[in-house]
């Protein structure tokens, strides 16, 4: 006993001894083997120079991503299934070859061919669109379409919980699999982790399938806080399709006492898009199933020909080579040449947007960015803040939603482009979530956006200069502090 814990003591006295070394050579790793932001890496050896050890078990956590190209491998061999239909039509946009069937498409044809050569986003013009502005909408139609179902439900979240719609949930698809429908639950890791271990198991009873996207190693334990899935998507038989903001869980419904009213923006799409939001399920269910050999059933339903909106369905995530759905965004302010509007719960942007929202401010375009007025995740929500000011000076205007919590992800240019999705306005989801939005090409889905818009405007406060110039020290100190850490939050 004594010998044992003498060579226990020696551990630690040579540990502590050899803490400096050890955290350079931590340091140097960082600095010459991944290639990050150097704003990003500068960050990171404060945190390993200030906080010897610590630093580095934060970093494991929530910081490496050394070995992200060997994780997302097997993915890169899936995603070459729309590979040629979608480069042909980008080649005949191209060589100017492509008649679009609306002649606005034409003028927006530059954002087009950029989703099309950078996320292999293929361009439908015959979609139909449905918007839910309140959980109670969504769910509803949910519910009713998963009712209708036929063939299959394919359904992937990144929260889910078994509460009370969670359950209501889960009982709908398990009596469709008894009915012999195929049904497919993916959902995250983190965003997963307060389901109860049996709350699917009468659905895989029944034959439905669940699939964890990077699942916990312990409960509430993981080491891998970035790489989530933060993507919301439902298809239902090939012939419609859900995405947008909500997650599912009581909260969602407005049933929380912290968040009261849940404010978000979800549409159904009925249309060709549909097919590329159930490649894009495929490719996520492939790689948290580990199912690499399955015959997949992409034989679509006949699909109602009543739309006339343009779409494309925007990926991206660690496993991008471009940050697609952040182009997008910075496309869409860049050739603005009337507004911007744009709701989002976390407003963290990097420098390209940062800068593209001031130049669209000097240059007179209505630019107007509508922020929740109580935070989820108070180091994200102060870190926001810090980034107003300069904004505010260049004349883009900013307001706080007072009627509850506001979670949509929603951008409008003009009268004619707007994006639906899952990505904030924020550098996690830029570059280390996994994430899906719906860039629309159509004046009455925008004008209904802006509406909308104007609508939550009623319940807004906006942010003066003079209020913002007048805030307290310590109110910038917790900006200060919270925007240093904004590249890992």
């Amino acid at each position: 006993m004594g010998d044992s814990m003498e060579y226990i003591i020696d551990g630690y006295t040579w540990l502590f001894t050899n803490i400096l070394w050890i955290n350079i050579l931590f340091a140097i790793l960082l600095v010459f083997f991944e290639r990050r932001n150097p704003t990003t890496t500068w960050l990171w050896l404060m945190v390993l120079t200030f906080l010897p050890g610590i630093g580095f078990l934060l970093y494991l956590f929530i910081g490496q991503d050394m070995s992200k190209k060997k994780m997302f491998k097997i993915k890169e061999k899936e995603d070459k299934g729309i590979r040629e239909r979608v480069l042909r039509q980008g080649q005949k946009m191209v060589e100017d070859e492509y008649k679009f069937s609306n002649p606005r498409f034409l003028e927006y044809d530059d954002i087009i061919k950029m989703h099309i050569l950078t996320s292999e986003s293929f361009f439908s013009e015959d979609n139909y669109i449905e918007f839910y502005f309140s959980g109670q909408e969504k769910f509803e139609a949910l519910l009713e379409s998963i009712e209708n179902a036929k063939k299959y439900i394919y359904l992937e979240y990144y929260i889910m919980k078994s509460d009370g719609i969670g359950t209501k949930l889960i009982d709908k698809l398990t009596q469709k699999a008894k009915e012999g429908v195929e049904v497919k639950v993916l959902y995250d890791g983190m965003g997963g982790r307060k389901l109860r271990k049996d709350c699917f198991d009468a659905l895989k009873k029944a034959g439905g399938e669940v699939a964890v996207f990077f699942p916990p190693f312990a409960p509430y334990v993981t080491p891998r806080i970035n790489y989530r899935n933060h993507r919301k998507i439902c298809i239902i038989d090939g012939k419609e399709a859900f995405i947008g903001g909500f997650n599912i869980g009581d909260e969602y419904l407005s049933l929380s006492k912290k968040f009261g009213y849940w404010r978000d923006t979800h549409i159904k799409i009925i249309g060709t898009a549909v097919e590329d939001l159930q490649w894009r399920f495929f490719k996520d269910w492939v790689f948290a199933a580990k199912k690499y050999n399955i015959q997949w059933n992409m034989e679509l339903s006949e699909r109602p020909k009543k739309g006339k909106a343009g779409i494309q369905i925007v990926s991206s995530g660690p496993d991008s080579k471009w940050a697609s759905v952040k182009d997008g965004y910075f496309k869409m302010i860049a050739n603005a040449r009337e507004r911007i509007y744009i709701q989002t719960p976390y407003f963290i942007p990097d420098d390209s947007i940062f800068e593209a929202l001031r130049v669209a401010g000097l240059s007179g375009i209505d630019v107007k960015v509508m922020i929740p007025c109580k935070p989820d995740h108070p180091f994200v929500y102060w870190a926001g803040l810090s980034y107003i000011g300069e904004l505010l000076e260049a004349g883009v205007r900013f307001y706080t939603y007072q009627n509850g919590f506001l979670h949509c992800k929603t951008f409008i240019m003009d009268d004619f482009v707007t994006s639906i999705g899952t990505a904030n306005l924020d550098i996690r989801s830029f570059k280390l979530n996994f994430e899906v939005n719906a860039f629309i090409y159509d004046e009455d889905a925008n004008r209904k956006m802006v509406e909308q818009f104007n609508k939550d405007l009623e319940h807004c406060r906006e942010i003066t200069k003079e209020e913002y110039a007048q805030r307290s020290n310590i109110v910038k100190i917790k900006e200060s502090i919270s925007r240093l850490l904004s590249p890992i939050l």
